[in-house]
């Protein structure tokens, strides 16, 4: 097929995290299958590592690779299925990538600082066979790193503490009304203890305009 007949494709192949100790590996199986369906690479680099919203194959954190790339559009599905069949690749997702200009496909590869990468791994990983102590080195974004900052992710989100809610806050903090309020005693009535404090008169008082009345007579 010519070139012409060909299409621009998005491809985001996922490898375990275990790739990162040989990323030259991974890079060139990627490329084994775009050359087995005749696919012309135009920008490729390594995405991410990050960790999986969930696990694949027992692989808790994982390596993208991103690469854009013709192909014809009869061959995609034969490559998804050689993606498939893979059993160093964990996922691969490959869509149509018409809407992006060729510009910022271009501007998007990265093969360079990934060839940079991989050197520089390849140097701590002589440097730490020379020594005899694979532990003294640490690799970029290698396994160790991802356990430690796996490790730093989950302490950094403890338990949650039981908290009162404001009601309940506000009720510990105020004695009950029966401890504060105190049963109110019995009040007598302003009419009452006037009356308490009047004395009734005597029959024998009451009885004195009667008798003076009769004197009179």
């Amino acid at each position: 097929m010519s070139d012409n007949e060909k299409r621009i494709y998005e491809g985001m192949f996922l490898f375990p995290q275990s790739s990162l100790s040989n990323m030259q590996e991974a890079s060139d199986h990627i490329q084994g299958l775009l050359t087995r369906v005749e696919a012309e690479v135009v920008s490729f680099k390594k995405w991410d590592e990050r960790r999986l919203a969930y696990e694949i194959n027992g692989n808790k954190r994982g390596v993208y690779f991103l690469c854009y790339f013709n192909c014809d559009p009869t061959q995609i599905e034969v490559l998804e299925r050689f993606c498939n069949q893979s059993e160093s690749l964990l996922r691969c997702l490959v869509t149509r990538a018409d809407h992006i200009n060729q510009e910022e496909i271009e501007a998007a590869d990265g093969r360079e600082s990934l060839a940079d990468e991989i050197k520089l791994r390849e140097e701590q990983a002589a440097s730490a066979k020379d020594s005899g102590d694979a532990s003294s080195y640490v690799t970029v974004g290698g396994k160790a790193d991802a356990e430690a900052k796996e490790s730093k992710e989950d302490a950094a989100d403890p338990a949650p503490e039981s908290k009162e809610s404001p009601a309940e806050a506000k009720s510990s903090e105020t004695p009950e009304e029966d401890a504060a309020d105190p049963a109110p005693e019995s009040k007598e009535s302003a009419a009452d203890a006037e009356a308490s404090e009047t004395p009734e008169k005597n029959d024998d008082d009451q009885d004195e305009p009667a008798a003076e009345a009769t004197a009179e007579a």
